[in-house]
């Protein structure tokens, strides 16, 4: 009798977490921990306003805790409805207004990555191109350089031959930051998405030239090998990729 007084004033003191743990304990202590009252008491912590109703929002506050208590795990999504093989994507870049590289990358080709690394790139920008996690990444071919003193600006479209439809990722979006630690520069461009999904925005597409290791970075040209396309941490695997092109406003 006495252990059932100490348990029951020790654990509304508990976290939620190390309250379930004990529920795992023994039968006397599960019986006890089921009380809704402790449950109620770790609602209160976190959402003091449900305990002014006389019954929970739900069924029971355990319940409550269980399902809201946590952060949503990343559910499984279906496969999508694009795929790279039906994918072209164009991508324009000027030095003021001189065209300085113009490519039509096949989707399967950004999708594959930098297989080859060229020699001269610095141990920062090879480790993060050498991760496992998935990168679209392209050998800027033919090879350009850039200087360091002019404007320079990319446009990206992409285009599906499943439908005759392109969208535009980037438009004429300046290369406005320079990373000298990782021997990037990046620009940026806010998606524009269709009608269809009204309350989604401020998603952002971006580009980074990948420069070869120079001496000095502060004066002549940076020469470029390869070109990264990245959605930030909205869209980091190949399906979520696939599903946010597919959010794009094709026209």
């Amino acid at each position: 009798m006495l252990c059932e007084e100490v348990l029951k004033n020790v654990f509304p003191l508990l976290e939620g977490e190390d309250l379930a743990a004990c529920m795992g304990v023994c039968k006397q202590w599960r019986d006890i921990a089921s009380d809704d009252f402790y449950w109620k008491c770790q609602c209160a912590k976190r959402w003091p306003s449900v305990c002014r109703r006389r019954k929970p929002p739900t069924e029971t506050y355990y319940k409550m805790y269980q399902m809201f208590s946590k952060r949503r795990v990343s559910r499984v999504l279906p496969p999508p409805r694009l795929a790279f093989e039906n994918l072209e994507f164009f991508i324009d870049i000027w030095s003021e207004d001189k065209l300085v590289f113009s490519g039509l990358i096949p989707g399967v080709t950004l999708d594959s990555g930098m297989k080859t690394l060229p020699l001269g790139i610095s141990n920062v920008l090879r480790t993060h191109l050498g991760r496992p996690d998935y990168k679209m990444v392209v050998s800027a071919e033919p090879r350009f350089t850039i200087p360091l003193n002019q404007s320079v600006s990319v446009s990206l479209l992409v285009a599906r031959n499943d439908s005759d439809k392109v969208a535009r990722i980037i438009n004429r979006s300046v290369f406005d930051y320079i990373d000298r630690s990782s021997y990037r520069a990046l620009a940026f461009e806010y998606l524009d998405l269709s009608p269809y999904y009204p309350f989604i925005s401020g998603i952002r597409a971006w580009i980074s030239l990948l420069f070869l290791d120079v001496e000095d970075i502060n004066e002549g040209l940076l020469d470029v090998f390869g070109i990264q396309l990245d959605f930030n941490d909205v869209a980091d695997t190949k399906e979520e990729v696939l599903w946010l092109l597919d959010m794009l406003d094709w026209k």
